[in-house]
């Protein structure tokens, strides 16, 4: 099986409150609607922390400052697996700007289980809580 490796950034709001976490909904393709972390695949020569600040600039027009690790998901999609280094992130400079997904909002830990995740994301939602103010 193929294996895609990816990143996410956890976007919140500063990186030593964590108060308030990002996501976005897809626009398009086989998961449209289902709610992720931002992020992209990681291009040859790139390290996981700049995949995430070059996918973050792409996606939703923002700088960021990538954080801590928070741990990394392996996950079977049915054609391929995926795995995804969860990165703590905030933004530095600009504004999120939804370019390529069609919903997104700011979520509070008690608010984590109000959206329908992808699959693969909905395996950290814990951790993330965990961590969270």
């Amino acid at each position: 099986m193929k294996t895609v490796k990816v990143v996410a950034g956890m976007i919140c709001n500063s990186l030593f409150e964590k108060k308030s976490v990002f996501a976005t909904a897809k626009g398009c393709g086989e998961f449209k609607g289902l709610w992720e972390f931002p992020g992209g695949k990681i291009e040859p020569g790139e390290t996981p922390e700049q995949a995430l600040t070059r996918e973050i600039l792409e996606e939703l027009d923002a700088q960021i400052t990538v954080g801590e690790l928070i741990g990394t998901i392996e996950y079977d999609y049915p054609t391929f697996h995926l795995s995804m280094a969860c990165f703590w992130c905030e933004v530095k400079k600009g504004e999120l700007k939804l370019l390529e997904a069609e919903a997104a909002k700011w979520m509070s830990k008690d608010e984590l289980h109000s959206v329908n995740w992808l699959p693969a994301d909905s395996t950290i939602i814990e951790k993330i809580k965990e961590q969270m103010s």
